[in-house]
C-alpha cells in the first residue's frame, strides 16, 4: 500500500493494521508510526475505540486517545459482518504487520487468528498482546492495567509503608506496549534478510514481571518482600524527600563520593568519617538518623537554592514538579519538543517521541476522528462508490 510518509523515516514504507484498544497496543503502533510507519486502526462503527469515551479533556477528545493514536488512519467497519471481515482480510493482504489486543481468543473467532492469517501470508508479522499469554490457568481473566499491576508484583512494593498504591501512569499497559513495538521492529528487521513474518505473542503480565526487576530476584534470593518505601530506595540512603524552608526536594545519594560531596553542600564535613555514615551499607543500616541528619541540614535552604547548589556539586537532586511545571518544563523548552498535532476539534500540543534521529524527524501526523479515512481506504481497496455507498446505509461502514 502506498506510504505516506517522509522518505527518511525508518518505517517508511511499513504497512500495520491494527485491531486495537485502550492502551497497550495503541501505544506500540503510534510507535511505529512516529518512526514512519502507514497505521490503519480499524475500529467498531458503533463508538469505536473505547479510549475514545474516557473523558473529553484534550480540547474535547479523550486524553488517552489523543496521546496513543496521533499519526493512524481510522476505518471504522462492523466485523461482526462478512463484508466487514473481508475488507480488513484485503487491507491485512496487502500490509506488513498485524496487531491485535482483543479479549482472549476474539481475533481468532473473527478470522483474525495468526496462524490463518499467516497461513496465506508467510511474510506477515502479527502479535497477540493480552493480559496473561496463550494457555494457563488465567488466559481467559481480565486483564486491566490495575489488575496486572496487583497480579505483578508491583503494587505490593509501590506506596508507603501504611499504604499500597498503583502507580500513577499505566505502568504494565506501557511496559507490554513497548515490547510489542521491540518485537514488531526486530521482526521486520529478521524479514529483511530472509523474507520470512513472525508470529508474536506479549503477555502484560510477563513484560510487567520483567520491570520488577531487582525487586523480584531480592525476593526470590532472600525470601523477603522488598518494602514499600515512597519516594526512598530500599538499598541507597540518603534517597528521599526532604524539607526545606518553602517545602521540600528529592536526594539521592548513590555512593560514598557523592556523600562526602553532600556533606559539604550541608557543611557537616565531620559525617563523612562518622561509622553510621561512612558507607552506604552503613548509612543503609542507619537510616532513620542519616535522614535525620541530612533533612536537619536541608531545611536551612529554599527549594530553588539548594537545588543550585547541589547540582553545582554533582549531586542527584529534583525539585517535585507539578503537571503543569511539567508542560512548561525549561528543558523541554529549550530542546524544542513540543510540536503540534490536529485532531478532530482542535490543534494541540504534542511531545516528540523521545528517540531522536540526527537525519530525520519523527512523523507527527494527526488524531484521526472515527472513522475518518474509511472512504479513501475502500477506494483504494477497489471498492466503487455504489458498493461504498450500500455498506454505508447497511451500517458495515462508517464514513467520517
Amino acid at each position: 500500500m502506498a506510504p505516506h510518509s517522509d522518505p527518511l523515516l525508518p518505517l517508511d514504507g511499513v504497512t500495520v493494521v491494527t485491531l486495537e484498544q485502550a492502551v497497550a497496543v495503541p501505544l506500540a503502533s503510534r510507535q511505529l508510526a512516529d518512526l514512519g510507519a502507514r497505521v490503519i486502526k480499524v475500529e467498531r462503527p458503533d463508538g469505536g475505540d473505547f479510549a475514545r469515551a474516557y473523558d473529553h479533556a484534550v480540547e474535547g477528545t479523550g486524553a488517552h486517545f489523543v496521546w496513543l493514536n496521533r499519526g493512524k488512519e481510522s476505518l471504522a467497519v462492523d466485523l461482526k459482518s462478512v463484508e466487514g471481515r473481508d475488507l480488513v482480510l484485503s487491507l491485512i493482504r496487502r500490509s506488513d504487520v498485524f496487531l491485535q489486543n482483543l479479549a482472549p481468543g476474539a481475533a481468532a473467532r473473527l478470522g483474525f487468528g495468526s496462524d490463518e492469517l499467516r497461513a496465506n501470508h508467510p511474510e506477515l508479522v502479527t502479535v497477540d498482546l493480552s493480559g496473561y499469554g496463550s494457555g494457563g490457568p488465567f488466559e481467559q481473566r481480565k486483564a486491566y492495567d490495575m489488575l496486572i499491576q496487583a497480579e505483578s508484583g508491583l503494587i505490593s512494593i509501590t506506596g508507603t509503608p501504611d499504604a499500597a498504591v498503583k502507580t500513577g501512569i499505566p505502568t504494565a499497559d506501557i511496559a507490554s506496549g513497548m515490547y510489542c513495538a521491540q518485537a514488531v521492529l526486530a521482526a521486520l528487521l529478521r524479514r529483511f534478510r530472509t523474507g520470512e513474518g513472525a508470529s508474536i505473542e506479549v503477555s502484560m503480565l510477563e513484560a510487567t514481571v520483567e520491570w520488577m526487576g531487582h525487586s523480584l530476584y531480592t525476593q526470590m534470593y532472600t525470601g523477603e518482600q522488598p518494602q514499600r518505601m515512597g519516594v526512598s530506595h530500599v538499598s541507597i540512603a540518603p534517597y528521599d524527600a526532604y524539607p526545606t524552608a518553602d517545602g521540600q526536594i528529592l536526594i539521592g545519594v548513590q555512593s560514598d563520593g557523592g556523600w562526602n560531596a553532600l556533606t559539604d553542600v550541608l557543611d557537616i564535613p565531620e559525617l563523612r568519617t562518622d561509622p553510621r555514615f561512612d558507607t552506604n551499607i552503613h548509612r543503609v543500616e542507619n537510616r532513620s538518623a542519616c535522614d535525620a541528619v541530612v533533612a536537619e541540614q536541608t531545611r536551612r535552604f529554599t527549594t530553588a537554592d539548594l537545588d543550585a547548589k547541589l547540582a553545582a556539586a554533582g549531586i542527584p537532586a529534583a525539585q517535585i514538579k507539578e503537571l503543569r511545571d511539567v508542560a512548561a518544563h525549561p528543558q523541554l523548552a529549550a530542546r524544542d519538543r513540543w510540536r503540534t498535532v490536529g485532531t478532530e476539534h482542535a490543534q494541540v500540543k504534542a511531545l516528540l517521541p523521545p528517540a531522536t534521529f540526527s537525519d530525520s524527524a519523527a512523523t507527527m501526523g494527526d488524531v484521526p476522528a472515527l472513522g475518518q479515512h474509511t472512504a479513501a481506504l475502500l477506494t483504494e481497496l477497489g471498492v466503487d462508490d455504489e458498493t461504498v455507498s450500500r455498506l454505508r446505509s447497511a451500517g458495515v461502514v462508517l464514513c467520517h
